[in-house]
């Protein structure tokens, strides 16, 4: 007992994950990151011949990792993907040529990306080994100047999204960018008011993982923080709004393919101004416009939101 106690500690400390994905799933991974660094070559070789295997970043092959491993990772995207190897280029040269020969430029290069990553939101961890590679690369790398953006960063990062979306899209449930990964809805069951409503439990929660099979980098008790963080916060605010006002965005508290946030776009005529006219912006049915009762809009929506940091909160 008190061995078993002690293994589970050392896992949870050491951070070793439990991987839910299934040996197919795994498999896939690997042939995609084995044909992505195989196209990323052979395109090397054909832009230049002789010289096409110093055109490969090594970097590129920690980016493999995330578009084929986590295909729907917000590290893996492809703005994460081009705008993190871009701008950690940029970096790593200006950072060259202002302070050559320096040994704090490597440290600047990679702490200044991070940063500029951040704030462009297109972090994509393997770019701190573009910006460094940009300082240690040698005479060679350096007389590029900013002519490393383009080669080889931008070649072998284009390569690489290529193959990733025509790959990933090959498996319905892998489809990239994830964007274009779309599950069937499943609809649920009505309940009967002696139901009550329906919880789930860890357990519930552990098979959806299975289910989903893809790499998620989250752990089960880090999503079940999450969702009792979301339960206090829906807690705090459970009433219809007071007045639906024209402009405002609105939700219907939904999770998953059912939520939706409305914009009230206008009043019905003067003889009706107890309608209002909406528009879908997020969610299901997003541009679809709608023509109601302002009480039934009212009872659709559950509280009133505004966009922060390109998330809808509640107002």
């Amino acid at each position: 007992m008190f061995l078993s106690f002690l293994w589970r500690e050392l896992r949870a400390s050491l951070g070793i994950e439990r991987n839910t994905t299934s040996h197919g799933e795994k498999l896939i991974s690997a042939a995609g990151a084995f044909l992505g660094i195989l196209a990323v070559y052979l395109v090397s070789h054909w832009y230049l011949p002789d010289t096409g295997a110093l055109l490969m970043l090594a970097s590129m092959g920690a980016s493999a990792v995330l578009l084929f491993a986590v295909p729907h990772g917000a590290l893996s995207q492809p703005w994460a993907l081009l705008g993190g190897h871009l701008v950690s280029a940029a970096v790593g040269v200006t950072c060259q040529i202002l302070l050559p020969d320096s040994l704090w430029t490597p440290a600047l290069a990679v702490g200044v990306a991070v940063g500029v990553m951040y704030y462009l939101r297109c972090i994509h961890p393997p770019g701190g080994a573009t910006a460094l590679a940009a300082v240690i690369g040698g005479a060679g790398t350096h007389e590029l100047g900013y002519y490393y953006l383009l080669m080889p960063v931008l070649l072998n990062a284009l390569t690489l999204l290529a193959l990733a979306v025509l790959f990933n899209g090959l498996f319905a449930w892998r489809r990239y960018p994830g964007h274009w990964s779309r599950r069937p809805a499943h609809k649920p069951k009505a309940a009967s008011a002696s139901e009550g409503v329906i919880s789930f439990s860890q357990e519930d929660l552990a098979a959806a993982m299975m289910q989903l099979n893809s790499y998620v980098d989250v752990t089960t008790e880090e999503l079940i923080e999450l969702m009792e963080l979301a339960r206090e916060h829906a807690e705090r605010q459970v009433e219809h709004p007071a007045q639906i006002i024209v402009g405002r965005f609105y939700s219907n508290g939904e999770v998953g393919h059912r939520w939706c946030v409305r914009q009230v776009v206008d009043e019905g005529d003067a003889a009706r101004k107890d309608q209002v006219i909406y528009r879908h912006v997020a969610g299901m049915d997003v541009g679809e416009t709608g023509l109601c009762e302002r009480e039934t809009f009212r009872q659709w929506a559950r509280f009133e939101v505004v966009k922060a940091g390109g998330r809808w909160i509640k107002r």
